[in-house]
This record gives C-alpha cells, structure tokens and sequence, in this order.
C-alpha cells in the first residue's frame, strides 16, 4: 500500500515534561512514522506524519480527543504552507482578505526563498508579483529562489546591477527552464517599442514569470492585478509602508540591449 504524508499541528494546553514523548510514544505505537517536527508558534507544534492506511489516522483522531494537555488544530494532507511551516519554524503571513497576497520581512528571506522555489518548481503558466522598497531583496530573493528550483534565471527589465532592458533574446533563452524576471517601473517607464514587443511574448507563454513592482506595471499595460496568481510584499519590518514614488526616484540610468 502507498504511504500517505499527513499534517499535524496541535495547540499546548499545559507544556509539561515529557508531553512531546508521550506523543511520539502515541505516534509510534500506532504505526505512524514522524518525518518532522518543528514548533510554529510559541504554543503550537507541527509534525508531518508518514502513514499506510487511514485507519491509523482514525484512530489518532480518537485518542487525541481525549488529551486533556493539547487540541488539534490541524490534521490534514500537508499544503505548501504547512511544509514549510514545519521547516522554518513560523507560518507565511497571508492576507486575509485577498488570499493571494504572502507578507515577508527581511528577517524571514530564508522562509521567502523556500516559497518561491516551490513555486518555481511547478511545471506551467505563473504570474508573480513582488512589492517592496529599493534594496529590501527582491531581486536577489527571485535569483536564490531561481537556483534553488534549479531553475535559471533571466533579466527582461531589472536594476539589480544597473538598469537593464531587453529588447531581444537568444533562440535557446526562450526555455520553461527560465524563470523570467521583470522591473514593473523599468519596463513602463523607460522601455521602446521593441522591448514591449518582446515582453507581450514573453507573459504570452507557459512560463514563470516574476514582475516586481506589480502596482506600476498594471498601471500601464493591459494587464490587472487579477492576472496574477501570487502577489508576494517584502518589507524591512512589519510597519514599512510600501511608496511607489520613492522607488522611481532611485531609479539609475538606463542600460539597453
């Protein structure tokens, strides 16, 4: 029979001494294997479970109803968020009313890579936005996600060096093995025809593609917010407000080809 992975996150009540044995105890006297445990929060601890049947989840079910130290809050087949939960210790914060909205500090760049590169690593059309100050890590995060993914990536508009436009590529850089990278304000405000040209087929095709600055592009072109699939903010902190006409001001001269 295939194995199942399964997510558990439960809540501690009462942390006493030796509560994390006895789960495990629990865990192993009914068959389910422990692939990882991690806390994610200060009073919540996730685990990814390996099982062979559902039966023996049942019977988890039934046991820990009547642990009086600990309430399951999560128990279910293992979403992006939960992995990653598990790995890193805390949870994406998302938006609550626009669900595809993901908030990151600086602090959490590690957690912001891993995510991005799950992303990366799925086959097909994705549309990415990324917003946040000059200098806060977009476009290194996009390239660390891009190796981690064992993808490669690739400038259509960016300033990460200096203001660069593409106008042309290589026949061999048109690839699903490219993630394809885009500067919202460079490409709509210092672009030529050509280089719109080149952009329209690139979003044309099954790829990943990564705009940041999202707003200013949208702003612009015939595109919309709704196009997109995930829009990612990077922020120093969690108070930083996000200012479009400071990010255009630091802009730097132009570098076409």
């Amino acid at each position: 029979m295939e194995k199942k992975e399964w997510y558990l996150e439960y809540e501690i009540h009462r942390n006493r001494p030796g509560l994390l044995g006895d789960i495990a105890s629990l865990l192993g006297m009914l068959g389910i294997n422990i692939v990882t445990i991690n806390g994610v929060d200060n009073e919540r601890r996730g685990m990814l479970l390996r099982t062979e049947d559902d039966a023996q989840i049942e019977r988890l079910i039934a046991i820990v109803k009547t642990m009086d130290n600990i309430n399951v809050t999560k128990l279910r087949e293992p979403k992006l968020s939960d992995r990653l939960a598990v790995r890193h210790g805390r949870y994406i914060e998302r938006d609550a009313d626009d669900k595809k909205t993901f908030r990151f500090v600086r602090d959490e760049l590690g957690l912001l890579v891993d995510f991005m590169a799950e992303l990366f690593k799925k086959e097909g059309h994705k549309l990415i936005g990324i917003r946040g100050m000059p200098r806060v890590g977009k476009s290194e995060s996009i390239v660390a996600s891009s190796v981690c993914a064992n993808k490669r990536w690739l400038f259509i508009s960016s300033t990460l060096l200096r203001q660069t436009v593409r106008s042309q590529l290589a026949e061999d850089e048109f690839s699903d093995e490219h993630i394809f990278i885009i500067d919202g304000i460079v490409s709509t405000k210092r672009s030529s025809d050509r280089h719109w040209e080149l952009l329209r087929q690139v979003m044309r095709m099954p790829v990943t593609k990564v705009v940041e600055h999202p707003d200013v592009f949208v702003q612009s072109t015939e595109y919309c917010l709704d196009d997109f699939d995930y829009i990612i903010e990077l922020r120093n902190d969690r108070d930083e407000e996000i200012v479009y006409d400071i990010v255009e001001e630091d802009e730097m001269s132009p570098f076409d080809f």
